[in-house]
């Protein structure tokens, strides 16, 4: 394996939480975490920034490793989780742990349901699709975040 498949394994798997044994989306999910609250304490475009840079790098390394791997979406590939995560928690702009809570659980819901358009993001070629429904779910968990939050429910 060179370096750079190196690189795009442990970006790809989120540094090991693709490996979890059962459920590594949800693994993976709970990997942003970190880099949430690392980030947040820039505000919202922090956040913003983390998730647009986070998205490119995940759609170069799920794209790697799922030709390495030969599978369309492979289990192992979490990046695109912490992506959407990520997106996910961008109506905060200060830290909030009922807010993280809500956005976590809205995230993995959508993320599982896949509702329209979400399920017709997976349709694109190879990294893209990978990423990018991940983070169709976390605009739609945004959204909805953004309303529990106007609503004072977040």
């Amino acid at each position: 394996m060179s370096r750079v498949d190196r690189v795009a394994w442990v970006l790809a798997t989120w540094f090991g939480s693709g490996l979890a044994p059962v459920a590594p989306g949800t693994a993976g999910s709970l990997g942003a975490i970190p880099l949430y609250v690392m980030v947040i304490r820039g505000g919202r475009s922090a956040v913003a920034i983390a998730a647009l840079l986070t998205t490119i790098l995940a759609i170069w390394s799920a794209t790697r490793v799922s030709r390495r791997l030969e599978k369309k979406d492979p289990q192992e590939v979490v990046i695109d989780e912490v992506a959407g995560m990520l997106v996910t928690m961008l109506p905060f702009a200060a830290f909030s742990l009922r807010g993280l809570l809500y956005g976590f659980v809205l995230f993995r819901l959508l993320d599982i349901l896949k509702p329209w358009p979400v399920r017709r993001l997976e349709r694109l070629p190879e990294g893209w699709g990978i990423v990018l429904d991940d983070v169709g779910a976390g605009l739609i968990a945004a959204a909805l975040l953004s309303v529990m939050q106007a609503t004072g429910i977040a």
